[in-house]
C-alpha cells in the first residue's frame, strides 16, 4: 500500500495560540504528529510514504530526513494554495494502484484504521472514505450515503440523510487521480470540491465509519487527541 501525508499547511491557528514549532512536530502522547502517522502506516504494510511539506519548515524537513534512514519516505517540498493542490503534488508518488492519504493532524484509533485498510484492500470500489459521527470541526463536510454506506454526496450543510462527516482520510485508486488532474486543469480548489467531483465522475465510493477522528487545529485539540489515543489501549 502506498501512503501520502499532507503536511504543507502553515498551522496558523496553533501558532496564534502560542505553539512555536511546526504542526507536524507537535507532540501528542510524547510523539510528533508526523512520526505517529508514519509508524501507523509502516505497521499497515507501507510500500512507500510520500510527504509534502512547505518551504518554511526546515525543522520538519530535517526531522523527516533522519527518519528517511530507516523508513520508506519520499519528501516533497512545495508551497501549495490548498490541500487538493498538495495531493496533486504527491500524485506522481501515489500512482500505480491503491493508496491512502491523510493530513498530518489527523488522530484516530489505530485498530480502526487497520480494519479500514483491510476493507479497502479487498474492495472493488474506487475508494473508501473514513467518516465519523463525532462532529468537532469548525466547517465539517457532511457525507450522505445509501443504506449500504455507498456515498451519494458531500455537503457543506447537513442534509436530512447525512449522519456522518468526512474524517479526512482518503483511500483511493488511480481513477481518483484522473479526477484530481481534471480538477487542477479546471482551476478548482479545496479537497471537498475534489470529493464532489469524484461523485460527479461516477466513481464508486463507500463510507467507513470510525468512532472518533480528531484534527489537531487548536491547542485544546491536543488534549482531546491524547485522550483518544489513551482510550484505544484500554
Amino acid at each position: 500500500m502506498k501512503y501520502g501525508i499532507i503536511a504543507a499547511g502553515e498551522g496558523s491557528r496553533l501558532t496564534q495560540e502560542g505553539v512555536k514549532i511546526p504542526k507536524p512536530l507537535v507532540s501528542v502522547k510524547g510523539m510528533p504528529l508526523i512520526e505517529r502517522l508514519i509508524g501507523i502506516f509502516v505497521r499497515n504494510n507501507a510500500e512507500s510514504i510520500s510527504i509534502i511539506i512547505n518551504s518554511h519548515q526546515p525543522q520538519t524537513k530535517a526531522f523527516l530526513e533522519e527518519l528517511q534512514k530507516s523508513h520508506p519516505i519520499d519528501i516533497v517540498v512545495k508551497d501549495t494554495p490548498s490541500s487538493m493542490h498538495s495531493m496533486y503534488a504527491l500524485s506522481e508518488h501515489l500512482k500505480g494502484g491503491k493508496f491512502c492519504l491523510t493530513t498530518v493532524d489527523t488522530i484516530f484509533n489505530e485498530e480502526e484504521f487497520k480494519m479500514y485498510i483491510e476493507e479497502f484492500s479487498k474492495t472493488e470500489c474506487n475508494g473508501v472514505m473514513a467518516v465519523t459521527d463525532y462532529i468537532d470541526d469548525e466547517k465539517p463536510l457532511y457525507v450522505s450515503t445509501d443504506e449500504s454506506l455507498y456515498i451519494t454526496g458531500f455537503h457543506d450543510y447537513a442534509p436530512v440523510n447525512a449522519r456522518y462527516i468526512s474524517g479526512g482520510i482518503y483511500a483511493l485508486d488511480d481513477r481518483a487521480l484522473e479526477t484530481l488532474s481534471t480538477c487542477i486543469a479546471n482551476g478548482s480548489s479545496r479537497m471537498r470540491n475534489f470529493q464532489r467531483q469524484l461523485i460527479a465522475d461516477g466513481l464508486s465510493l463507500k463510507a467507513y465509519p470510525f468512532g472518533k477522528i480528531i484534527d489537531v487545529d487548536h491547542v485544546e485539540d491536543i488534549e482531546k487527541a491524547e485522550e483518544l489515543i489513551s482510550q484505544q489501549w484500554k
